[in-house]
């Protein structure tokens, strides 16, 4: 299935749910739980090492949009490799590489993505939603505002090729003054209101998400940790309004 314009479909069915879980038959569990209230699910690095193609597998039979993210980043003839793999995988629609792989190997990723004839999007990873200022400054010793820094990497996205970024809503406004509506921006750290932050440093609720120009939100476990998968699910679809 190929992921939709932002201004198509409702919020509802832009809601990607992270299947953050241990193993395939958790991530078979709760995708059956929550029935038709999810539409777009995510599989991340740890699940796709565990069980990915079962996995993958398990989410095209029950009619599910998927999203990879793996984060690829690695030497450019590498990452184009891993990207024709991906498209010869299964139904994945989007999947994410580091933007500070740089020019080259972002373009060489789409490269792939053409010559495959595949309808694969490739969004570019600008900066984790789990670092901030301090993060960035202190640890990494990067001399850059993260706005600064997020509007730099992305520019240099869409000069690559990618069909959109992995950006936090925080810098949502912004990107929105630089891409148009087709560019796709994916955004994590989306807590509701009622959920808390856990790890993620930089995060808003899913209304102020989409508000701000967010094509697709991830959540995962104010949904998949919680006492009732789908009244949470509910909940959040409530709030969207």
């Amino acid at each position: 299935m190929r992921p939709m314009n932002a201004k198509m479909g409702n919020r509802k069915d832009r809601v990607i749910v992270a299947l953050d879980l241990p193993g395939y038959d958790h991530a078979a569990k709760m995708v059956e739980l929550l029935g038709g209230l999810v539409t777009y699910y995510k599989v991340g690095l740890e699940l796709f090492i565990r069980d990915g193609s079962r996995t993958l597998d398990m989410l095209a039979a029950a009619g599910k949009n998927v999203f990879l993210d793996l984060k690829l980043h690695d030497i450019p003839n590498t990452v184009g490799r891993s990207v024709d793999s991906i498209t010869a995988a299964g139904p994945v629609s989007l999947t994410t590489l580091h933007t500070m792989g740089g020019y080259e190997m972002m373009n060489r990723a789409r490269e792939a993505v053409d010559v495959s004839g595949s309808e694969l999007k490739l969004l570019g990873v600008t900066i984790l939603t789990s670092i901030d200022e301090d993060t960035l400054r202190e640890d990494l010793q990067i001399g850059h505002s993260i706005p600064k820094l997020v509007r730099n990497l992305a520019m240099v996205a869409g000069r690559a090729g990618l069909h959109g970024v992995v950006a936090s809503a925080l810098e949502l406004a912004m990107l929105r003054e630089y891409f148009p509506d087709d560019f796709i921006i994916v955004t994590p750290g989306i807590r509701p209101a009622w959920a808390a932050k856990g790890d993620q440093k930089r995060v808003v609720t899913p209304r102020e998400a989409f508000d701000r120009g967010a094509s697709y939100i991830v959540i995962g476990r104010p949904i998949t940790g919680a006492d009732d998968p789908p009244a949470a699910m509910k909940r959040l679809i409530d709030e969207l309004g």
